[in-house]
């Protein structure tokens, strides 16, 4: 995960313009260079709109989302939230935790990130059987490292294999994170969402 440390800590204006492009000894009509998994998620989904915090510990999350909740007076307001771990987790920030759509925002967690689209791949785990333009426009998702996946088809098989006994519906990718972005058929009539994603290290 270097490249999250990297990007947190970018180089100085003195060292730019040092760096030669990652390409520039390649010839043009050699394949272009593969990016890492990390990299391509993080690259595509702040292209997608979404505002990303990487967060080395636990600490760090909370401090991450503490910052969240200041920056939107979301303190002792509602927050829709479906998982009890979160509720717990997050149990002494003064929310006003709801299963209604009428909220602040939606706290969740999510099945995997995936890399090629810089999309969130969610179902009703998540969301119970609402659709997400029944959920409020603010997102907060908490995910770990691990949830990275390269494409929709390796994480639609993880959530087959995770639920062997009973396949999760309402099966979904977010990746609307801003108003002027089209949606792709996976996320066909879903809404755009202003979205945090917390991303705890775990590798």
């Amino acid at each position: 995960m270097s490249l999250f440390r990297n990007f947190l800590n970018p180089k100085s204006k003195s060292d730019k313009g040092q760096d030669k492009p990652e390409n520039s000894d390649r010839s043009k009509y050699m394949p272009d260079v593969k990016l890492p998994t990390d990299e391509r998620f993080m690259l595509n989904f702040k292209n997608n709109g979404g505002k990303f915090l990487y967060c080395d510990s636990n600490e760090e999350l909370m401090e991450a989302f503490d910052n969240i909740m200041l920056e939107n007076d979301w303190y002792e307001k509602k927050v829709c939230c479906f998982d009890p771990n979160l509720r717990s987790r997050f149990s002494d920030y003064n929310l006003d935790f709801t299963n209604s759509g009428e909220a602040a925002f939606f706290l969740s967690t999510c099945e995997y990130l995936i890399a090629n689209d810089g999309s969130i791949l969610i179902s009703s785990n998540q969301i119970k059987e609402k659709k997400l333009r029944e959920l409020p426009y603010d997102f907060v998702i908490v995910a770990s490292t691990s949830k990275l996946v390269d494409a929709i088809g390796e994480g639609l098989r993880g959530i087959k294999f995770k639920n062997k006994d009973r396949i999760p519906s309402n099966i979904t990718t977010i990746k609307n994170f801003e108003n002027n972005k089209e949606g792709d058929f996976m996320s066909y009539g879903s809404s755009t969402k202003n979205l945090y994603l917390l991303l705890l290290e775990d590798l």
